[in-house]
């Protein structure tokens, strides 16, 4: 059914907003569990995926409202940047035709589905506030809640905190500013000239869409590249895309080698190049490529050179804060980095990460590679529960392949 222009999902045994907060509100303060799951996104739900096969006593905390409100609360027009064949969460396909974009809304749609099919323990409503350590044990506060296990699966991506420069204050109130996650559409701008701070994929796709919409628009900032293809084409579809997402980026740009290693480098300091906006079509549609915004003058944005910009919107398109500071542990480096071994924290045995960015992989936060992250960290949580003797027989599951690269016979992950 539909409300307005929002796709609603009725989906029964799924618990409304807030009701999972009551639940455990009314429940005895301190609950106990074999695994807390911290995050309900395409991560968490993989891992959830994996630990329901092993029967263990888990639970994943989600402080959204509803199953996949982080992709509904992007912008309107956001398309995903794989085509929906890769989509697809392990053990469910996302449906459609395989070369179609899916919206952010069907995908948030099909994290729902994904949710109740495999009936997830997934407690919407609920904002972990401090992990630490007692004992042997880690214990998750979240309002007056307190969770107790042996297991903590950190299931967030790395883009959670907004990072907007400071001098962002000194423009005048007069101009409307605004994150890329605060964005929605055309409807909350002035009348006027845009200014897009940061030239990577938010950047280049709200570009387009202001330009489109009769805003004078700028875009500022050093320029990431892109990829050398167009990827709404069907030969890239038939013969790059498979090999890019399955090889290149699943096993060629790992940890695990010194390409890998150098390209982890640069995209956590440098970013990611854009995907299905190329400098050229930006150009084309009338966008006007500045240099780096480096302060304010007069209430203006002013750019490197010294040009004051006279634009009536600014749209902060300058990334995220890993957002873990909620993590009571010595577990961090000096840049703020989380340490971990491919997801696997050395000095935290029974902490876990799934979903950072390059974690394992290109391809750890891409939809379709976050399953062989959480496969990966469930193993080592059955081997350490099989030692400890929590039970003594868990399913052998291995790391499904897609069945195209099974019939073809290549590499295990």
């Amino acid at each position: 059914m539909k409300h307005g222009n929002e796709s609603v999902v009725r989906i029964e045994g799924l618990i409304e907003e807030g009701e999972a907060f009551r639940q455990l509100s009314a429940e005895p303060r301190r609950r106990y569990f074999d695994v807390i799951v911290i995050g309900g996104g395409q991560a968490g739900l993989s891992v959830g995926y994996y630990l329901k096969k092993l029967g263990l006593n888990f639970v994943i905390l989600d402080a959204s409202a509803r199953i996949g409100d982080a992709w509904r609360k992007r912008w309107d027009s956001l398309r995903l940047f794989t085509p929906a064949r890769y989509n697809g969460l392990d053990g469910m396909p996302f449906p459609g035709s395989p070369y179609e974009f899916p919206t952010k809304d069907e995908m948030a749609d099909y994290l729902e589905r994904y949710a109740a099919h495999f009936q997830l323990p997934v407690k919407n409503g609920v904002r972990v506030d401090r992990l630490s350590r007692e004992g042997d044990r880690y214990l998750v506060k979240a309002g007056a809640l307190e969770l107790e296990a042996a297991h903590v699966v950190v299931a967030m991506a790395s883009y959670q905190g907004r990072k907007v420069p400071g001098f962002a204050k000194e423009l005048s109130p007069e101009i409307v500013q605004l994150h890329s996650s605060e964005y929605k559409g055309l409807s909350q701008l002035k009348p006027g000239g845009v200014l897009l701070v940061g030239a990577a994929n938010s950047g280049a796709e709200i570009a387009m869409e202001t330009v489109a919409g009769g805003h004078p628009t700028w875009i500022s900032g050093r320029d990431p590249g892109q990829v050398p293809f167009p990827i709404g084409k069907r030969w890239v579809h038939l013969f790059i895309l498979p090999l890019l997402f399955r090889v290149v980026f699943h096993r060629i740009l790992t940890v695990n080698t010194p390409m890998g290693r150098k390209v982890r480098a640069r995209m956590l300091s440098a970013g990611s190049p854009r995907i299905r906006q190329r400098r050229n079509d930006l150009v084309q549609a009338g966008v006007q490529w500045v240099g780096r915004t480096a302060g304010a003058k007069d209430g203006r944005p002013v750019l490197a050179d010294g040009r004051p910009l006279d634009v009536q919107n600014v749209i902060w398109c300058t990334g995220y804060d890993r957002g873990l500071s909620w993590i009571d542990l010595p577990i961090f480096e000096d840049n703020g980095e989380p340490r971990h071994r491919s997801g696997l924290v050395e000095s935290e045995p029974g902490l876990y990460f799934v979903g950072q960015h390059f974690q394992h992989a290109m391809s750890s936060t891409m939809i379709q590679g976050v399953g062989r992250d959480a496969s990966r960290m469930v193993k080592v949580i059955r081997e350490r529960c099989a030692k400890r003797g929590v039970t003594n027989k868990f399913p052998d599951f291995g790391e499904p392949l897609s069945a195209w690269w099974r019939s073809l016979l290549l590499l295990r992950r």
